[in-house]
């Protein structure tokens, strides 16, 4: 385990060890009320988070649709949709981070996994309630805006017209990677047990991460980056377009988190550098 004193000129140091890593599988989880607890609020976020959002999108062609009485660049504009899905999450990480970590994404929760942050039944569990609640919350948009929800695509990602396949597949890996890389940063244990104010604001970066990749990809492919979000809006608006190439808001999404886990864990992180410099002095003698 590692231990590191964190110390600079004008403030006292402090001893610092990381954490066990979580057992991989912990079947005593499922006895726990805490980890029930933690799934509903993941459903819950998830279906705040898909309801906000999407109804902002679809809002946003109503009002700009010229041939319905709309105006050129009538209602938020992508900027406000981005605005809409960072501020979204970070509300709604701040409010569940106590209780679940506040992940509302499968993407986070496999890269956390990953990290041996959470067990495999945790990780099973929040992405079930993960994608049941971009479900539920799709659904209600579609209940409360039908005259629209149809006509303006039902918010569902898909590759736009102009872009292959591999630039839509490298824009949520990218995209993916931003956001994982800052929930790693963010919520680092030993920054945290460094700097007291951390906790206070990690749901901030988290948000601004996802308002910043959304300006970048919106025009690519909508903006995935939570596998969750894609496919709760595919499964209810239910048409070819969505499914064609569903397979990049997966695939994508999972390497983005995996390579941002690696790069946390094994790169920046100083148990990954002490094992790189153990592996050296080993090759030299």
């Amino acid at each position: 385990m590692a231990k590191d004193v964190e110390g600079a000129e004008g403030y006292q140091a402090r001893d610092y060890e990381d954490p066990p890593p979580t057992p991989f599988f912990d079947a005593e989880e499922l006895t726990k009320w805490s980890l029930y607890r933690a799934v509903i609020a993941e459903f819950v976020a998830t279906l705040l988070f898909l309801y906000v959002t999407v109804l902002t999108v679809i809002g946003y062609k109503i009002q700009s649709d010229t041939t319905a009485g709309g105006v050129d660049c009538g209602g938020v504009g992508i900027l406000g949709i981005a605005w809409a899905f960072g501020g979204m999450i970070f509300i709604l990480v701040y409010c569940t981070a106590g209780i679940s970590g506040g992940h509302i994404n499968p993407a986070v929760t496999f890269g956390l996994f990953l990290a041996r942050k959470v067990s495999l039944i945790r990780a099973v569990l929040y992405m079930v309630a993960q994608c049941l609640g971009a479900i539920c919350g799709v659904g209600f948009v579609k209940a409360f805006q039908s005259a629209y929800y149809v006509r303006y695509g039902g918010g569902a990602n898909s590759l736009a017209d102009g872009y292959s396949t591999g630039t839509g597949l490298a824009a949520e890996i990218i995209g993916t990677f931003v956001l994982v890389y800052t929930v790693f940063s963010a919520t680092d244990p030993k920054r945290n047990a460094r700097d007291s104010h951390v906790p206070v604001l990690a749901p901030l970066p988290i948000g601004f991460a996802v308002f910043m990749v959304h300006l970048a990809t919106i025009p690519i492919t909508g903006t995935g980056i939570n596998p969750a979000r894609s496919f709760g809006a595919a499964v209810i608006f239910n048409e070819s377009k969505p499914w064609d190439d569903h397979w990049i808001f997966w695939v994508g999404p999972f390497i983005g988190a995996a390579i941002a886990a690696f790069y946390h864990q094994f790169v920046l992180r100083a148990s990954g550098s002490k094992s790189l410099g153990s592996f050296r002095s080993a090759a030299n003698v």
